[in-house]
């Protein structure tokens, strides 16, 4: 399928007769049910354009991830906001249009840090792009990240630009056996010193950290870390498994919240299994515990909580907004969306 054709379906579309925007469907799980008669973005795909000196690669949404990242392999280049996949079909509009990051989230930014520009096509079935393809190009780069993360309710993702970067000369990683309070504190600690932190995660008594950089600098910082050595096999594949949730902890139906707080927050202390990744500003946790309970704690602490993956979502996948910011969004769906077409619930109930 092509622009065009794209565009008389949305024209066709209305707020009777919805769209639900797919690619590969990796996170059809992830905000609110989609509903609506699906449009596949799977069809419009290719690298357009890819210049490793550079540093940016633009293609079409429907492109999969993993075309993306063997390009960048070849150069000896990747994506550092280490996009989660959740399965072989995802697409490069769908981790855009779903906006989540890695374990290398902390260390490098978010993923919206790393769009350069957009292209898609609105609710009136417009063609509209935003920003461009290098860094001082700053026509439209706001609106560029707004769209990112919006779960496909403003509009269509044709094509993206993302800013990518030369892979590490040399990553090792170490264990530390601690609870979580002395972990907070150690990893937070170290995360305000050069030692070439890329990478945190606590769970069950053991802190894991990833060192990313020159060798020299590995090796420093091993020096004056300690810890116990894991051997670089496992390592990648411990790290792989934590940002594609197959480690043992994302397993089973119970659950699965995300809590965004300020990496000081300190250790919850909770009865049900929890993982800690970003140097404690995310927090994953299995628990049946009620949702108010949940974001009212998150939020006496500065952060949201969200419902990730399974449970009840008849309160909200995200936060509820307080009544400004509600209004702001509803005002952005108007400008993109006025008839209310693209994947109507996934974001917010109301939008």
């Amino acid at each position: 399928m092509n622009s065009q054709e794209f565009s008389a379906r949305i024209r066709a579309a209305s707020r009777e007769q919805p769209l639900a925007i797919r690619g590969g469907g990796s996170k059809d799980f992830y905000g609110g049910q989609p509903s609506g008669e699906v449009l596949d973005a799977r069809g419009y795909q290719g690298i357009v354009a890819y210049e490793p000196s550079e540093l940016v690669i633009t293609a079409r949404a429907g492109t999969p991830l993993v075309e993306i990242e063997a390009a960048l392999a070849a150069q000896g280049q990747f994506l550092p906001f280490e996009p989660p996949a959740f399965g072989a079909a995802a697409t490069i509009g769908g981790v855009v249009a779903a906006g989540l990051s890695g374990p290398r989230r902390m260390a490098v930014g978010a993923l919206r840090d790393f769009v350069l520009g957009i292209k898609l096509i609105d609710g009136e079935a417009r063609e509209l792009k935003f920003g461009g393809q290098v860094m001082k190009n700053v026509a439209g780069y706001d609106i560029s990240r707004l769209i990112t993360g919006s779960l496909g309710t403003l509009g269509l993702i044709l094509e993206v630009s993302l800013k990518v970067l030369p892979r590490p000369v040399c990553e090792r990683t170490l264990r530390f056996a601690l609870p979580a309070g002395e972990a907070l504190a150690r990893v937070s600690a170290w995360a305000a010193k050069p030692l070439s932190l890329s990478a945190s995660c606590w769970q069950d008594g053991v802190l894991s950290v990833r060192l990313s950089g020159a060798l020299a600098a590995v090796n420093g910082a091993e020096q004056t870390l300690g810890g116990e050595p894991v051997p670089e096999s496992d390592a990648a594949t411990f790290w792989h498994d934590l940002r594609e949730q197959r480690l043992p902890f994302f397993a089973g139906e119970m659950p699965l919240w995300r809590l965004s707080v300020p990496p000081t927050t300190r250790a919850l202390v909770l009865p049900e299994p929890q993982l800690i990744e970003w140097y404690g500003g995310q927090r994953w946790l299995r628990t049946q515990t009620l949702a108010t309970e949940l974001r009212e704690a998150a939020v006496i602490a500065g952060g949201h909580a969200t419902l990730f993956r399974g449970g009840d979502k008849g309160t909200g996948t995200f936060t509820p907004l307080q009544a400004v910011m509600m209004e702001l969004h509803r005002r952005l769906k108007a400008v993109f969306d006025p008839r209310g077409v693209f994947n109507p619930g996934r974001l917010y109930p109301d939008i």
